[in-house]
């Protein structure tokens, strides 16, 4: 009999690490099929998709509540599609507060929980490992300091490396990708990654294009790039930039290029800030919650950084500028610090290189697509 996987992930980045998992799979396994809670990437592996994952793409407290309504109607659908149309196995990535909602439905009708790519518990609320342990059965971890924490807790934990490793490949000569972004070889090229989520760009793109204009009335030297991510409509991106003196170019599905051609990245937070330490491209990192959130996430977690690569790294060695720090003046600063300060830049690509070597080697979609199979074969 065909086996069915519910597949559930949110945003941008899950999307990606999604996609992969699932044509991975299929490369084992071409008879087992995919549906749940996905974006385009996964939609293109053949998988079924319920809801879009952009619709669950929310961060903070305060940013949740105007779409609770939608939540516990995606939460509800998934439920009567369990029980309709039972699955064998359920895989969740990421989206730990709603993806441990389905989990603990899962467990009640004694489905096997495949949980992929942490919730980040060694951040913030980490009381939730305990809970994490009785709801899933095996969790596959992408940062090596995540398995002790699930293995103190009695779970079936295994390292398969970060996807990012495999995902984050431009392997296309440099020259090429100048050419056709059409960087100028005389300039400072700066790319702005604003984030994959709407309340991310509209929060930081006008910082970032402010100091983009600060930079242009300085001196001509500088180009200026704006990768897009596929969730955000292009109509948005183009109204913030045309609000701005400063010459931003604008493309779609050259994230990854951009990030090897830039000299400098202005990054959002999150998935794109590992991105490019495995790029190996300087960067400074920038975030903004509501002041409500934002409180509730100090006070919750003791985390002494909120980027991924000084996370990594156990120590500073990306600045990040977070709330009131996250201001246009400062942008500039620190970017004039690292364009024209005397090895800070050689400096910072020399950390990032080591923060992918402490991310594993190639293969993690694989590995993880066996420890798949595997439970699909132990539940025969």
């Amino acid at each position: 009999m065909k086996k069915k996987v519910m597949i559930v992930t949110g945003e941008a980045s899950g999307d990606l690490h999604g996609s992969n998992l699932i044509k991975a799979v299929h490369d084992i396994s071409p008879d087992i099929s995919f549906y749940g809670i996905g974006g385009p990437l996964i939609r293109e592996t053949g998988a079924e998709i319920l809801i879009e994952s952009q619709e669950l793409a929310v961060v903070g407290i305060s940013e949740v509540i105007p779409s609770v309504g939608k939540i516990f109607a995606a939460l509800n659908l998934l439920k009567k599609r369990i029980k309709q149309d039972r699955p064998s196995l359920l895989v969740c990535i990421d989206l730990p507060d709603f993806n441990l909602m389905v989990a603990k439905f899962a467990k009640k009708m004694n489905l096997p929980v495949l949980y992929y790519i942490s919730p980040q518990v060694w951040a913030w609320r980490k009381g939730r490992i305990k809970k994490i342990a009785r709801l899933v059965d095996k969790m596959a971890v992408v940062f090596p300091f995540e398995a002790p924490l699930y293995e103190n807790a009695g779970l079936d934990v295994r390292f398969v490396g970060h996807p990012l490793i495999d995902a984050v490949n431009p392997d296309r000569f440099l020259p090429d990708i100048k050419k056709d972004l059409g960087i100028d070889d005389e300039k400072k090229v700066i790319g702005l990654l604003p984030g994959s989520r709407l309340k991310e760009v509209k929060s930081l793109l006008p910082i970032m294009l402010e100091a983009a204009e600060i930079m242009a009335s300085r001196s001509p030297e500088f180009q200026f790039i704006l990768p897009m991510a596929h969730t955000i409509d292009k109509s948005l991106i183009d109204g913030f930039v045309n609000s701005y003196n400063a010459q931003v170019t604008v493309v779609e599905d050259m994230t990854y290029e951009v990030m090897k051609g830039c000299d400098l990245l202005f990054a959002a937070s999150g998935t794109a800030t590992l991105e490019a330490a495995i790029i190996g491209t300087p960067m400074v990192v920038l975030y903004k919650l509501s002041p409500f959130s934002y409180g509730l996430a100090k006070y919750l977690s003791d985390m002494e950084y909120i980027s991924l690569p000084n996370i990594v790294a156990g120590r500073k060695i990306v600045d990040e500028l977070i709330q009131d720090d996250a201001d246009p003046a400062r942008l500039v600063e620190e970017a004039f610090k690292l364009l024209f300060g005397s090895g800070f830049s050689d400096q910072m690509r020399q950390d990032l290189k080591n923060v992918r070597e402490k991310l594993g080697g190639a293969g993690a979609s694989a590995r993880t697509a066996r420890l798949l199979v595997e439970m699909l074969s132990q539940g025969e």
